[in-house]
């Protein structure tokens, strides 16, 4: 493993917990929230993005997670579940963090081994990291008060 600003585990085990559990829920919420975001800009486009409303829901979703990540780390539905991510250096994410992390997310859900492959890392490793994190060095934690 490479050394890392991130936690270790071992050591900071509370940091961690849970983790998984509050990703898939955070997931949820945010499907949710896109989902409603959508809809809303919809008649923005003359309701033309009925024709392609999927594409429409990824970049929707593209910018939602890229700019919420930017913003304070965390989508609103990790916020709702306490948790953000932080990056190899332990710190939170920048706008070129959020935007590489919403670019793997995106490629991983698009390919359907890809997500797999990003699920079971998140249940099977210490910090709970999937497919994205592992590239990054970037890892979901559990929000402290600092």
């Amino acid at each position: 493993m490479y050394a890392t600003g991130l936690p270790d585990p071992a050591i900071h085990g509370t940091l961690y917990d849970d983790v998984p559990t509050k990703r898939f829920l955070a997931w949820i919420v945010d499907v949710i929230v896109i989902a409603l975001i959508s809809l809303a800009l919809t008649p923005l486009t003359a309701f033309t993005a009925i024709l392609y409303f999927p594409l429409f829901y990824v970049c929707v979703g593209f910018a939602y997670r890229t700019a919420t990540l930017a913003r304070g780390s965390a989508t609103w539905g990790m916020r709702l579940c306490s948790i953000e991510l932080r990056d190899l250096d332990g710190e939170r994410f920048d706008l070129w963090s959020a935007f590489l992390h919403t670019a793997g997310y995106t490629a991983s859900v698009a390919m359907f081994p890809l997500q797999l492959v990003s699920g079971v890392l998140m249940v099977a490793t210490p910090r709970g990291q999937g497919l994205t994190d592992h590239v990054m060095g970037s890892a979901a934690i559990n929000r402290t008060a600092s």
